[in-house]
């Protein structure tokens, strides 16, 4: 039986680098000239986000791409790709929609827009529509807890969404419109986006004059100029330092020699302690969500739910 975390990157295939073209390599070595000569493997994470921007996803080919600029292995490349979640292995579609699931927001909502969006989609996590315009995916933290419930679309918020609201944001998507995110910049294409996190620059998609802040995120700091309130500063040790006494006119004391009735004290042997894990730390129960890569299939929410085998 084939193993998913292999076949999802194609390890049986060579890629071809040579798909990139010179536009694409004249990028590659802006972004690998930022590093210090000799540092080039550093700029692998925003070669990842080049070639998504190319191609929607990280292929084999954009393994093999990444691998020969940098003087890496396929595997080195391939392990990256698979650790982060923000590197996609299948076609990605026109938008990334980004659904907050974790503690605050699942509990104010996020679970249940995620499956209202999923079942208004016809498809499950990290799936994409047949007509290639929406992908949908859960994601842990959008790190927007003062906005909660919320979700992204190719990384841009909508705050404290509600069933309704969400399903009105995927339907103009879906409809070709572009709905504007509560802040930050106008919406561009999920290549658009990945361009700019590879760090170039993309006037069309760029906002510089964009809010990535609101009320809620400032409140905490108005209400402590409102008050007066102000953080304690780190402690600094402002006494004068004790006079060293050279080391000429340092006299060390002898040792004390025990009374003749009592015997020296055995040295004790040290004590090494190993550290465990907390009581309880294995047994912790795992998301629902918690399901390796494509997790469509382990999706509950799926109609289509094949199950899985033992020794998948």
């Amino acid at each position: 039986m084939t193993n998913f975390r292999t076949s999802v990157i194609n390890l049986d295939r060579p890629g071809d680098p040579s798909v990139f073209g010179e536009q694409t390599r004249a990028a590659a070595a802006e972004l690998i000239s930022r590093y210090p000569a000799g540092q080039g493997r550093s700029a692998l994470l925003p070669l990842l986000h080049l070639v998504q921007s190319e191609q929607g996803y990280v292929t084999p080919d954009g393994i093999a791409f990444c691998a020969d600029l940098l003087d890496l292995t396929k595997a080195q490349v391939a392990a990256v790709v698979t650790f982060y979640t923000m590197y996609k292995r299948t076609p990605t579609g026109e938008y990334l929609v980004s659904v907050c699931t974790n503690t605050l927001c699942g509990m104010l909502g996020g679970d249940e827009i995620f499956a209202a969006l999923k079942e208004q989609l016809g498809v499950g996590n990290n799936q994409t529509t047949p007509d290639g315009m929406v992908t949908i995916e859960h994601a842990e933290c959008l790190a927007a807890c003062d906005y909660a419930p919320v979700l992204t679309v190719n990384y841009e918020f909508f705050d404290n969404q509600t069933i309704g609201s969400a399903r009105n944001i995927v339907s103009q998507l879906q409809s070709g419109e572009r709905p504007m995110p509560t802040r930050g910049a106008p919406l561009c294409s999920f290549k658009q986006m990945e361009r700019q996190i590879a760090g170039l620059w993309d006037e069309q998609a760029l906002a510089p004059d964009a809010n990535s802040s609101g009320v809620p995120t400032e409140a905490g700091v108005k209400l402590a100029i409102e008050r007066g309130d102000t953080a304690p500063s780190y402690s600094i040790d402002t006494s004068a330092p004790a006079e060293r006494t050279p080391a000429a006119e340092t006299v060390k004391a002898a040792p004390a020699r025990p009374a003749e009735d009592e015997k020296p004290a055995r040295p004790r042997p040290k004590r090494t302690t190993t550290r465990r894990p907390s009581k309880g730390q294995a047994e912790q129960p795992t998301s629902e969500h918690d399901a390796p890569l494509e997790t469509a299939e382990s999706d509950p929410a799926n109609p289509a739910d094949p199950g899985t085998e033992k020794g998948d």
